[in-house]
C-alpha cells in the first residue's frame, strides 16, 4: 500500500477488468466493490451474496456488508437512491478518513460525485500498487504455470500441422481446409483444458502475420510463416502466460530461413542483455543492432510499417501487458524480480512476419526463465 505520506489507497471496480483489484484483495469477484486500505489493513464493502466467500477466502483483513450502508443511505439521502459514492463516503465517515488515492482509471462520474460528497481524492501518479512490478515466488509458480497452457496450445497447433496435408494452395486437415480459425479452437481447448482461458490467440498466417495483433482468419497457405500467439489466463489465480511461436507447414525459402534466423538471434541476443540495472532502452537498441546487421531494415510509410517496429517486451503477471516496458522510447532500468516478456519481431508483406517470445524473471545476472517450448518451426 501507499506509504506514510500517500493517502490510502480507494478502489472500486471487479476483478475482471482491474488488476490492481485483484491484486489487492487475492479474490475474483465479477461486479464493482468497494475496496480501501487504512492503517495497515485493508477493507472490502460486499453484498449478502459474497460477504461469506469473501471473509473465507479473500486477502482483505475486514470484509464488511454492503446492505447495512445502503440502509442508511436511504435514511440520510432520502430523495435519491443510494449508490457507490453514498456507500463509500459512510464507510469513509465510520473509519474517519477523508483523503484516498485512487487509481488513474477510476471512474470518473464516481470520483467527480465523492469530491461532491467532500472527500479529497488523489489520483495515483502511475501505479497506485507499484510493487505489482516485483513478483514473488508465488507469483512467479503462477505465470510459470500460465506458460505451460500456452505451451500446450503450441502443441496442439503443431499436431495439426504436422498432420495436415499440403495440396495445392490449401493446407487440408482430416478432408477439410486448415483455418485460422480451426488452429485457435484447437489451440483453445488444450488451454482450456489445463485450467486457462486463452481469449484473443493470434494464428496468422502469410501477410496477416505482419499485423503482429492480427488475430488472423481464413485459410492457412502452405510454404508460408504463420505466427502463433498464445497468453492464457489461468483461472483460480487470474495470472498469465504469454509465448509465441512461428511455423510453417510445407517448404521454407532461404528468405525466410533468413528472416527466422535474424529474430531468433535478436531474442537471444536480448536474453543476453537483461540484468538488473540495466536500461530496457539498451536491451531494445541491442535487438535493433542485431536486425540492421543483418540487413533487415525497419521503415514506418503512410501505408504502414515493416521490419520491427513494436517493443522488445512488457511485465506481465496479473495483466498481461503491465509495467515495464522495453522499447526505445521509454528510459527504464529493469528491477531485480520483474517479469518481463522478449519478443522481438519481423514483418514484411509477401515474405511473412516472424515472432518469438519467451518470459523471463530478471535477476542479478541471467535471466530465469519462465516459458519452454522448442523453436523448431519448418514443419
Amino acid at each position: 500500500m501507499p506509504g506514510p505520506k500517500t493517502p490510502p489507497p480507494l478502489l472500486y471496480a471487479d476483478t475482471e477488468r482491474s488488476a490492481d483489484m485483484l491484486y489487492f484483495g487475492r479474490v475474483a469477484m465479477h461486479d464493482p466493490f468497494l475496496a480501501f486500505g487504512l492503517r495497515g489493513k485493508k477493507y472490502a464493502v460486499v453484498s449478502a451474496l459474497e460477504f461469506g466467500r469473501v471473509r473465507r477466502t479473500s486477502g482483505f483483513d475486514v470484509v464488511l456488508r454492503l446492505e447495512p450502508y445502503l440502509d442508511r443511505a436511504r435514511a440520510r439521502w432520502s430523495r435519491r437512491p443510494p449508490g457507490p459514492a453514498e456507500v463509500i463516503y459512510l464507510a469513509a465517515e465510520d473509519h474517519r478518513q477523508k483523503r484516498f488515492t485512487v487509481p488513474a482509471d477510476f471512474p470518473a462520474g464516481l470520483y467527480q460525485k465523492l469530491r461532491t460528497l467532500g472527500l479529497d481524492l488523489m489520483i495515483a501518479d502511475g501505479a497506485i500498487f507499484p510493487q505489482r512490478e516485483i513478483k514473488s515466488p508465488s507469483e512467479v509458480a503462477a505465470i510459470r504455470a500460465g506458460n505451460r497452457c500456452s505451451a500446450l496450445g503450441f502443441a496442439a497447433a503443431e499436431k495439426i500441422l504436422r498432420a495436415s496435408k499440403v495440396v495445392g494452395r490449401h493446407l487440408v486437415h482430416r478432408g477439410a481446409t486448415l483455418t485460422s480459425e480451426r488452429l485457435k479452437f484447437a489451440i483453445e481447448t488444450a488451454c482450456l483444458e489445463a485450467g486457462a482461458v486463452s481469449a484473443n490467440t493470434i494464428v496468422a498466417g502469410g501477410d496477416q502475420a505482419c499485423d503482429p495483433h492480427e488475430r488472423g482468419s481464413g485459410p492457412l497457405r502452405p510454404h508460408e510463416l504463420i505466427i502463433v500467439d498464445i497468453f492464457p489466463r489461468v483461472t483460480n489465480t487470474g495470472y498469465y502466460g504469454d509465448m509465441t511461436r512461428t511455423f510453417l507447414r510445407g517448404r521454407a525459402s532461404d528468405a525466410q530461413r533468413a528472416l527466422v534466423s535474424a529474430v531468433r538471434a535478436a531474442q537471444l541476443a536480448a536474453l543476453k542483455k537483461i540484468r538488473a540495472g540495466v536500461n530496457g532502452r539498451d536491451v531494445h537498441r541491442g535487438v535493433e543492432a542485431v536486425f540492421q546487421a543483418r540487413g533487415f531494415e525497419t521503415k514506418r510509410t503512410a501505408t504502414g510499417s515493416v521490419g520491427f517496429f513494436h517493443g522488445t517486451g512488457h511485465g506481465l503477471g496479473l495483466a498481461v501487458h503491465e509495467p515495464p516496458r522495453m522499447s526505445g522510447a521509454i528510459d527504464y532500468t529493469l528491477l531485480k524480480g520483474t517479469v518481463v516478456t522478449v519478443e522481438p519481431g519481423l514483418y514484411y508483406p509477401g515474405l511473412g512476419g516472424c515472432r518469438f517470445e519467451d518470459v523471463v524473471q530478471v535477476t542479478a545476472a541471467k535471466p530465469k526463465l519462465l516459458s519452454r517450448y522448442h523453436y523448431n518451426w519448418e514443419l
